[in-house]
């Protein structure tokens, strides 16, 4: 066997008066980080120095898109940081500290256990602390998944482990090629999809949240993909009051999924 000489950053944090240990792994050097995919290890991500070429990046690469792995092109500073200035080759990847589900088990799952659906959608949202705020909410609400893309989501670190306060382990996360893939299967099994989004005259408080439902939320920047809102059964927008134009992704995502609690509250009385 091998000795593992890559090295290995443990983050402590705290979650209601007790601690937990959260292990993240940087893998760096293409040939180990080739290793590390064909082990089967869950990479959460690589990324790539711009420009990188050789015989071995590209055998990496064609893993990479066999495995339709996450990656990021970036400079050479970057990858100096994630290595701690080690001997990194141009490639610098991190290993999920949590296992992701496969959507449409989960969908046959949770139909039949004779749950109305409700899960959530990120639009290539970017920012880890967006992320991890969303899964903590989604946790608290009952959704009962949170479905990603591949390429140009957060990934699942050690700084969305913390913000989420733990709830990235208990609640099932599913990674897609394509987000109209996992639009396809939500709606096969009769579930709504409904878009938070200003490009409509439809408000979140008429819409029928007592349905199976998927909600999408778009990235921080661009919001919801033209294409993707071609797809949905509804669109809907929350009533800003104030003179700021919107709400943090988030903030918005909480607003949505307690107004799906508070109606199946309020149909089971």
């Amino acid at each position: 066997m091998k000795e593992n000489r890559n090295p290995l950053i443990t983050i402590f944090f705290c979650i209601s008066k007790h601690y937990t240990l959260i292990e993240t792994t940087n893998i760096f050097g293409i040939r180990a980080i080739i290793e590390a995919i064909e082990s089967g290890s869950t990479i959460s991500k690589i990324y790539l120095q711009k420009g990188l070429r050789g015989t071995l990046f590209y055998e990496l690469d064609k893993l990479i898109k066999e495995k339709s792995i996450a990656t990021s092109g970036v400079p050479v500073e970057k990858l100096d940081r994630l290595s701690k200035n080690s001997n990194h080759q141009g490639a610098v990847a991190q290993i999920s500290p949590i296992e992701f589900h496969d959507l449409e088990q989960l969908i046959d799952s949770t139909v039949e256990r004779g749950k109305t659906p409700l899960f959530i959608l990120l639009d290539q949202l970017s920012d880890v602390r967006n992320f991890g705020a969303i899964i903590r909410t989604a946790e608290c609400s009952g959704v009962n998944g949170i479905i990603v893309q591949n390429n140009g989501s957060a990934p699942v670190n050690a700084e969305t482990i913390k913000t989420s306060a733990g709830a990235a382990f208990k609640i099932p996360i599913c990674k897609v090629d394509h987000l109209k893939d996992a639009l396809f299967l939500l709606q096969a099994a009769n579930i709504k999809i409904v878009a938070a989004t200003e490009k409509t005259e439809d408000s979140i408080y008429d819409i029928n949240f007592k349905q199976p439902i998927a909600i999408i939320m778009g990235s921080e920047h661009r919001g919801i993909n033209p294409s993707i809102l071609k797809m949905v059964d509804y669109k809907a927008k929350l009533p800003l009051l104030g003179e700021i134009a919107s709400l943090n992704v988030s903030v918005a995502c909480g607003v949505f999924l307690y107004e799906a609690v508070r109606q199946r509250i309020a149909s089971k009385n």
